[in-house]
C-alpha cells in the first residue's frame, strides 16, 4: 500500500502509538431504552483496556474501538464523517466505536485543516486505507493463531470468523496484529457493500452538546488559568498613545494589566472581572488615514471605472462581440464588509513555560498556528502542543489564529496560564472581515444567445482566488474574460464562508436571470444551453463539470416542479460550482400585503458519494439559511475607522419566523466525495433574489436586500 503525507497519513508512522486517552460512555445509550427492565447499561468505555494500533485506531480486549479525527470539528460533521470511512473499511461495528478529537501531530496527519470545505475531499482516499491496511492486519494475525490460509477468512462487525464457524473479535488478536509488517497492497470495498458510509449516522457529539458537557473551546479550565480580555483600538488604523488602568485594577477579580504590542489585556479570576476591568480601561488613540464605508464605496466605483485591473482568464475578443453584439447589457452589483459573528465567540488557551507551550481551543488552522506561536516566541516548534476543541461556528474567522497568537504573548509575559477571551463586542469589531466588494458584468447578446461576457471585481484587501475564474460560465461563451483589481485598507478582511463566491454567485445567477428575460427565453434552459458548449471540453483549466452540472439542474427543476406551481407562487432559479460541488437551487416566494415570503427552497446537490446523509443535509440546509439571511438582511459599516455595529441590537441576522422550508435532494454517483460546509451558501441568494423578481418585477442589485426592497422584513 502506498500511503501519501497529503491524504492525512504517514505510513513511516502508522504503528505509532497514539499519546491520546479515550474516555466516556459509549454513544447509542437514550433514555427510553435505559427505562425499559430488559435494557442493558452502555458500556463505560474508559474502563476498558485500549490497545494502540495506529495513529487512527485503538482496540479493547473486548473488541470496542475508538478512532481519532484528524482534523478540526467546526460543526461541518467531518468528526462523525471521517471515522466513519475508516470505521467502513475496517468492517467494524459501528455501534461500539467511540470517536475522539485527535491532536496536532504533523509526524501521523497531515492538512488538519477546517477550510475550503477539503476535509473529507483530501482525506477519502487514505482513511479508506488506513481502515483497510488495519483490517487486513487483524486478518492476517487471526490466521497466524489458527494456522489457516487468510482467505478462508471474513470479517463482519467487527469479528473474523474462520471456515469452521470460530470467531475472534477483533481485540482478541490487535496485540499480535499490531506487531505485523504493514501490507503494501489491500483491497477497499466496493461502493454496494458499504454498511456505515451512505448510512444515517448521529452526530458523535449530539449527547455532549444537548447536555452542557465540556467541549467547546470556551469550556476549558485549567489549573490556575487567568482570563484575558483584550482593549484592541476603537478605530482600524490607531495606534496607543498611553493608557490608565488605575481604575482597572481597582475592579474586584482583577490581578494584572498587561501592554503588549498595541494592545492592552486584563488579567483577572473570572470573565466577567476581565471584562469589567477592560471597560474601566482609559485610554488614548491617535489616528492614521481612517476609513469610512462611504470612502470605501467611492474607490470600488472607482476601480470599476478605471482601467487597472489584472487579467485572470481571457477568451476570444470581447470587444469584437461588444462591437458586433445585438445588444449589450451592463450590471453593477454590490456586498458590505460582513463579520462572521460565531455563536461561541473568539477564544485560546495558553500556557507558556522555560521548556515547552501547551495550546488549546477552537482553530481551523492548529499547524500553521503552532508554527507563528513557535516565531512569535523564538520557540522550536517541537516545544509547542496544540490540542483543538470543538468549535461553535468558524466560516473561515477561525482560519487566523490572532487570538491564539495574543494568548500565547500575554503567557509569556505573565508567566502563566492564560486564556483569552471576546465579547460579542469584541468578536463584532477586531476585524477580519468579508471584504467589500462590487462586480461590474457586462454581457453581449447576438443571434438569441450570449456572445461575451466580461466580469470586472473590485474588492477590499484582496481578489477572488485563482480557480474562481474558471468556474462557471467559463468554456460556455466564445469570448470571456475576469479581471480583478483590489484597494488596500487597513481593515483587516479574510475568508468568510465560501469565499467571494458568496457574492459572486448571486451577482452572476441574477444577471444570468436578466439575461433570459432579455433573450426571451427560460432562465433553466439558457444555462443549460450554455453548458452544452464545455461538456466535452478539452480545456484542463475548467473547474466544473458540464455534465455534473447538467444533472443537478434537472434534478432539482424536476423536485421543485420548476414552473408548475399553484397561482401566486414565484420561483426563482440559481446553480452554482464551488468547492468541487454542483449545487442548484429554486425558492419558492409568495406575497402578504406586498410582502415577499420565501416558503421554500428546492436544492439539488452533486457532492458525489455521500459519507453521512443526515450530516450532508443539515450542512446544505445551514448554508441555504445562511447564505439567504446574510444576503436579505446583514450590513455593516465603517466611520472615522470605527464599526458602526458591536452587537445583534444592530447587526441583523436572519430570524426563526423568517426561515424557509429546505428540501434536500442529492444526485447519486460513485464519484469521489467532494466538499459541503460551504457549496449550499453562494446560489442561495440568486435564488432567492430572482424569485422576487419574478414576485415583484424588481431587480436587486445590492445586498442586504432590505435595503432595495425598502422592507425590514421578509418572513419564510
Amino acid at each position: 500500500m502506498k500511503l501519501q503525507n497529503k491524504n492525512n497519513f504517514s505510513r513511516r508512522n502508522f504503528l505509532k502509538t497514539s499519546a491520546l486517552a479515550s474516555g466516556g460512555l459509549l454513544i447509542g445509550f437514550n433514555f427510553l431504552t435505559a427505562c425499559k427492565p430488559e435494557a442493558t447499561m452502555p458500556v463505560d468505555v474508559a474502563s476498558l483496556n485500549f490497545n494502540d494500533f495506529n495513529a487512527f485506531i485503538r482496540i479493547s480486549d473486548e473488541g470496542y474501538v475508538t478512532i481519532f479525527s484528524p482534523n478540526p470539528e467546526i460543526g461541518q460533521g467531518v468528526k462523525t464523517a471521517m471515522p466513519m470511512i475508516i470505521a467502513e473499511e475496517l468492517d467494524a461495528d459501528w455501534s461500539k466505536v467511540t470517536v475522539a478529537q485527535g491532536a496536532l501531530d504533523t509526524k501521523n496527519f497531515t492538512r488538519q485543516v477546517a477550510g475550503g470545505s477539503q476535509s473529507i475531499r483530501q482525506g477519502w482516499d487514505a482513511l479508506r486505507q488506513t481502515g483497510a491496511t488495519a483490517r487486513q492486519m487483524l486478518l492476517n494475525a487471526a490466521a497466524t493463531k489458527w494456522n489457516v490460509d487468510v482467505t478462508t477468512l471474513s470479517t463482519s462487525k467487527g469479528i473474523i470468523t474462520n471456515a469452521n464457524g470460530d470467531e475472534f473479535n477483533y481485540g482478541d488478536v490487535v496485540k499480535e496484529a499490531a506487531l505485523l509488517e504493514v501490507p503494501e497492497d489491500v483491497k477497499l470495498k466496493d461502493q454496494k457493500d458499504f454498511t456505515i458510509i451512505g448510512k444515517d449516522a448521529v452526530n458523535v457529539d449530539i449527547d455532549k452538546i444537548i447536555t452542557g458537557k465540556p467541549l467547546f473551546g470556551l469550556d476549558y479550565k485549567a489549573d490556575n488559568m487567568m482570563i484575558a480580555s483584550v482593549l484592541r483600538p476603537p478605530a482600524f488604523g490607531q495606534q496607543l498613545v498611553d493608557f490608565d488602568d488605575s481604575k482597572a485594577k481597582a475592579v474586584n477579580g482583577v490581578v494584572d494589566v498587561i501592554k503588549f504590542g498595541n494592545k492592552v489585556a486584563v488579567l483577572a479570576n473570572s470573565t466577567w472581572a476581565a471584562m469589567k476591568g477592560k471597560k474601566a480601561l482609559s485610554a488614548n488613540w491617535k489616528s492614521e488615514k481612517p476609513e469610512s464605508t462611504k470612502n470605501h464605496d467611492e474607490i470600488l466605483t472607482k476601480i470599476l471605472d478605471g482601467k487597472k485591473f489584472n487579467t485572470r482568464r481571457e477568451d476570444g475578443n470581447i470587444n469584437k462581440a461588444f462591437k458586433n453584439a445585438d445588444k449589450v447589457i451592463e450590471r453593477t452589483y454590490h456586498s458590505p464588509f460582513l463579520p462572521h459573528n460565531c455563536l461561541e465567540p473568539m477564544n485560546f488557551y495558553a500556557n507558556v513555560t522555560a521548556d515547552k507551550v501547551h495550546l488549546v481551543g477552537p482553530i481551523q488552522t492548529p499547524q500553521w498556528t503552532v508554527n507563528r506561536v513557535a516565531q512569535l516566541l523564538d520557540r522550536k516548534v517541537e516545544t509547542i502542543h496544540c490540542e483543538m476543541t470543538r468549535m461553535g461556528g468558524g466560516f473561515g474567522r477561525r482560519l487566523y489564529g490572532d487570538f491564539a497568537l495574543e494568548a500565547a504573548e500575554i503567557s509569556n509575559i505573565a508567566k502563566q496560564p492564560i486564556k483569552v477571551v471576546f465579547s460579542r463586542e469584541d468578536d463584532m469589531t477586531a476585524g477580519t472581515y468579508r471584504p467589500a466588494i462590487k462586480y461590474r458584468i457586462k454581457a453581449s447578446l447576438k443571434d438569441g444567445t450570449v456572445s461575451g461576457y466580461h466580469l470586472k471585481e473590485a474588492a477590499i484587501n484582496g481578489n477572488m482566488y485563482g480557480l474562481i475564474p474558471n468556474f462557471f460560465p467559463a468554456g460556455c461563451i466564445p469570448n470571456y474574460k475576469v479581471d480583478t483589481e483590489s484597494y488596500k485598507s487597513n481593515i483587516t478582511t479574510g475568508a468568510w464562508r465560501a469565499p467571494y463566491t458568496n457574492f459572486l454567485a448571486f451577482a452572476e445567477q441574477s444577471f444570468f436571470d436578466e439575461l433570459a428575460n432579455e433573450l426571451g427565453v427560460d432562465t433553466i434552459q439558457l444555462r443549460l444551453d450554455l453548458l452544452q458548449n464545455v461538456k466535452n471540453t478539452t480545456d484542463e483549466n475548467i473547474e466544473y463539470s458540464g455534465q455534473r452540472m447538467e444533472d443537478t439542474i434537472k434534478l432539482v427543476r424536476e423536485k421543485a416542479n420548476w414552473g408548475k406551481t399553484k397561482e401566486g407562487v414565484y420561483q426563482g432559479f440559481a446553480a452554482y460550482y464551488s468547492h468541487n460541488t454542483h449545487v442548484a437551487e429554486i425558492a419558492d416566494i409568495t406575497l402578504k400585503d406586498g410582502y415577499p415570503i420565501i416558503e421554500k427552497v428546492t436544492v439539488a446537490v452533486d457532492c458525489g458519494i455521500l459519507v453521512n446523509p443526515t450530516g450532508a443535509k443539515n450542512q446544505v440546509e445551514g448554508g441555504v439559511l445562511d447564505g439567504i439571511g446574510h444576503a436579505m438582511y446583514s450590513d455593516f459599516s465603517f466611520k472615522d475607522g470605527k464599526p458602526e455595529h458591536k452587537n445583534f441590537d444592530t447587526y441583523r441576522l436572519i430570524r426563526m419566523q423568517e426561515t424557509p422550508k429546505v428540501d434536500v435532494y442529492f444526485v447519486e454517483n460513485d464519484q469521489k466525495p467532494t466538499g459541503l460546509g460551504e457549496p449550499g451558501l453562494p446560489p442561495a441568494g440568486g435564488a432567492v433574489s430572482n424569485a422576487i423578481h419574478a414576485a415583484l418585477g424588481q431587480r436587486l442589485y445590492s445586498q442586504p436586500f432590505v435595503k432595495e426592497l425598502k422592507k425590514s422584513t421578509v418572513l419564510g
